[in-house]
């Protein structure tokens, strides 16, 4: 009886530990056009937009930053329809500050949906904002009036790229200022530090206590 306590108990532990790595996707909805995404996605707010007549909300906190040089954009704006989302997306309007980071790190499959007037390329970076070494670039080709004309971003198609065991902690957006819009951006974050520490004491001291059970 005492075993199986032990082993059902570990055995949860277990099964909770890959929920620190799965895929999260960022559909940018519930912010407003102009808005600074900013730490929407990193346990903050967005920067308002429109001269700071939108709100000020905050979205799920999934350690996802964005330069202050990524902006979100409805469907409102006139220029956008078919969002794969709903309504918002987001897109650079100046290359100085346009890097989403993860400082956790990601890894495995990274995509999203694009819109772009023009070729232009998106790249993973092993560093925060956009620094360190290269690990991959989207090459993005033209699309966004593909079979379509009522707005100037009326078609999207998806682009992915897996780095396998490679860890990147940045996604340098500043290629695409006012040529492309983004939409369902998706990644893999890397599992917390501490989460797999407190897993692996939680189970140590389970071991520990069987065995002084058992002397008993």
């Amino acid at each position: 009886m005492k075993f199986t306590l032990v082993s059902a108990l570990a055995a949860g532990l277990l099964s909770a530990a890959p929920a620190f790595s799965a895929s999260v996707t960022l559909d940018f909805e519930g912010l407003s056009t102009d808005d600074g995404v900013s730490q929407f996605y990193n346990g903050g707010t967005n920067v308002q937009g429109s001269s700071g007549s939108n709100p000020l909300v905050s979205g799920t906190n999934y350690g996802a930053s964005f330069g202050l040089d990524l902006l979100a954009f409805g469907t409102d704006l006139g220029n956008s329809s078919n969002l794969p989302s709903g309504v918002n997306a987001f897109g650079a309007v100046a290359n100085t500050d346009s890097a989403v980071t993860v400082a956790s790190g990601f890894s495995g499959e990274v995509s999203f949906a694009y819109s772009s007037t023009t070729a232009t390329t998106v790249t993973l970076f092993s560093d925060v904002n956009g620094g360190g070494t290269a690990l991959g670039t989207f090459l993005l080709a033209a699309n966004s009036q593909n079979g379509c004309s009522d707005t100037l971003f009326c078609h999207w198609d998806v682009a992915s790229l897996n780095l396998g065991s490679a860890v990147a902690k940045s996604i340098q957006f500043g290629d695409t200022a006012g040529l492309a819009g983004f939409d369902n951006l998706s990644f893999t974050p890397v599992p917390l530090p501490a989460a797999g520490w407190l897993l692996v004491s939680a189970l140590g001291g389970l071991g520990a206590f069987r065995r002084r059970r058992t002397e008993v």
